[in-house]
């Protein structure tokens, strides 16, 4: 985790591992000198993981207030289940988008059906701050298959818009500010102008080498952009980068555990309504994650 020199770049965040329950995570943000970029205020690499047969993923039931999760896989293929009864498996290049609102409990496991094979996992979760208008607005569910994102091509790169707008599209993810979230696969020595119309951005890099100003970033670092900054992103070797950001928050978030508020006072009724159970449950799971004692 380091401040950069370059005169284009904040920030440049190396990741921290953590486990989430026998899975290890690569995490960027939140980071401590920069808490969030657009609404983004939580990035998780999950993987690469290869899971022997009989193993895969097991996150139990878990609550969540105030953000809205964006899930998108590279690999592999995870099963989501909720207490408002939604059932959905997401597949590479989909997007599950979760509002949690004033609160939603929700697992994401390995099905059945292909436990017993060999499986491959590899992605990005992510959690975009709620306004504070929204914080505690219903709870809902979004599911947008690959083929219904848009696709756009410049020399030697393609992208796949996530969520919000960028290079002249929209994508159909229904966003709650102003936000762009783009999968950018770039040919060795392509380049690609950083799309200027979102205030904050930054390049999170997901596999292979590039470039900024001349300086060469690695695989798993998330770059800052300054505000402003005309920057092109080199591929030094075949790449693969998210770009992501949008309007700044408006305001200072809490985040404790899966929770995200503009109000301490609210996060603190949050754990006290799981310990006590009065969230919502999972039809056929009764499994849980416990509320963490620290």
């Amino acid at each position: 985790m380091t401040d950069a020199t370059n005169n284009v770049i904040e920030h440049v965040i190396k990741p921290r591992t953590r486990d989430i329950g026998g899975f290890t995570v690569a995490r960027v943000l939140p980071y401590a000198k920069r808490r969030s970029v657009g609404p983004f205020i939580f990035f998780d690499r999950m993987g690469p993981a290869e899971f022997a047969p009989g193993e895969g993923i097991d996150v139990r039931p878990h609550p969540h207030i105030g953000l809205a999760t964006v899930t998108y896989l590279f690999d592999g293929e995870i099963m989501h289940r909720d207490d408002l009864g939604y059932e959905q498996s997401i597949r590479p290049g989909d997007v599950n988008w979760m509002t949690a609102g004033r609160g939603i409990v929700h697992s994401e496991r390995t099905r059945d059906e292909i436990r017993d094979a060999h499986t491959t996992m590899f992605g990005i979760q992510s959690w975009i701050a709620l306004p504070k208008d929204q914080e505690e607005s219903e709870p809902g569910f979004f599911h947008h298959p690959a083929a219904t994102l848009p696709e756009i091509s410049r020399e030697g790169v393609e992208m796949r818009l996530i969520a919000g707008t960028a290079y002249g599209e929209t994508s159909p993810v229904v966003t709650v500010s102003p936000m762009f979230y783009l999968d950018v696969r770039m040919a060795t020595g392509a380049s690609l102008a950083v799309t200027e119309e979102h205030e904050e951005r930054a390049v999170y890099v997901v596999e292979g080498n590039i470039s900024i100003n001349g300086d060469a970033h690695d695989a798993g670092e998330m770059l800052v952009l300054a505000p402003d900054a005309n920057v092109t992103v080199d591929a030094d070797s075949q790449a693969r980068v998210m770009l992501l950001g949008g309007a700044p928050i408006d305001g200072e978030r809490h985040l404790w555990w899966n929770f995200v508020s503009s109000s301490k006072e609210r996060i603190e009724q949050a754990k006290a309504d799981w310990k006590e159970g009065r969230f919502g449950k999972i039809a056929g799971d009764d499994e849980f994650i416990p509320l963490p004692e620290k």
